[in-house]
């Protein structure tokens, strides 16, 4: 188990920088929205899994706070970007055939 939340974190970390960086490149501004809330949900996903991995390594009692405070932020980021993401996603399409 411990080793697929180990990739899970690693992936999400990846991705995080891919975006960060896509969104740094692009000149439109939908876009680095669009970007950053992608990019956003790989850092509430890299937040959540390492909340879950901290949980399986130290079974304590202030791991259990912890670890409860890293999964409700890391679903809240992960869940807020996701939606951002949607609705940013909607106007990328319309805001590239504009500036082209």
């Amino acid at each position: 188990m411990n080793s697929f939340l180990v990739v899970g974190i690693i992936i999400s970390i990846v991705w995080y920088f891919y975006f960060k960086t896509k969104q740094f490149r692009t000149d439109l501004p939908i876009r680095k929205k669009w970007y950053a809330a992608k990019s956003g949900i790989c850092m509430g996903t890299f937040v959540f899994l390492f909340g879950l991995n901290y949980l399986f390594l130290f079974p304590d009692t202030i791991t259990y706070i912890v670890v409860g405070l890293f999964l409700v932020l890391g679903g809240y980021m992960a869940f807020h970007n996701f939606k951002a993401s949607k609705h940013y996603g909607q106007f990328v399409q319309e805001e590239w055939e504009l500036n082209q």
